[in-house]
């Protein structure tokens, strides 16, 4: 079994997600960054583990794209999506439906919602102006959910066992 966690990320958080979901899923596991592969195939992978962040609103255009140029051989694999962003709840639910595309949505055996970050070194000027004028954050601000990550691989780990 081998599994590809494909993803894009802004300024890491997406990344850290990544590398922290591979200590807990079973067989080999490729980590992958859309920003450095841009001619990925495959062929060579069992199951297959989207990521993304959402900036400004919006799921990472690489992920959307990859998506686009590879929505039917993702339906013939074993299939995960997962979303980094700092809303909870009904918000946070509406971003993921938005992020996925609903026929990869249903063929999904686990989905997540990994919380986020703002970690202020990581933005310019103008990012940080934008955090503290709609989220009123003036340090760093970390709400990763190890536990949510756990479980999803357990969930994903038990379908592809």
């Amino acid at each position: 079994m081998k599994t590809a966690i494909i993803f894009s990320s802004t300024h890491g958080t997406t990344e850290k997600a990544s590398q922290l979901l591979r200590e807990h899923l079973q067989g080999e596991v490729d980590v992958i960054d859309l920003k450095k592969c841009s001619n990925l195939s495959l062929s060579g992978y069992n199951s297959i583990i989207l990521g993304s962040s959402i900036y400004a609103g919006s799921v990472k255009s690489k992920l959307k794209q990859f998506v686009k140029q590879n929505q039917i051989d993702l339906a013939t694999k074993k299939l995960g999506l997962f979303l980094c962003c700092m809303y909870e709840g009904d918000k946070a639910n509406k971003q993921f439906e938005t992020a996925y595309p609903l026929e990869l949505r249903k063929l999904s055996v686990s989905n997540g919602l990994f919380g986020g970050e703002f970690i202020l070194s990581n933005l310019n000027f103008l990012e940080r102006k934008i955090i503290k004028m709609i989220d009123g954050v003036t340090s760093d601000v970390t709400k990763l959910d190890l536990d949510g990550i756990k479980k999803f691989a357990d969930k994903f780990n038990a379908y592809t066992a």
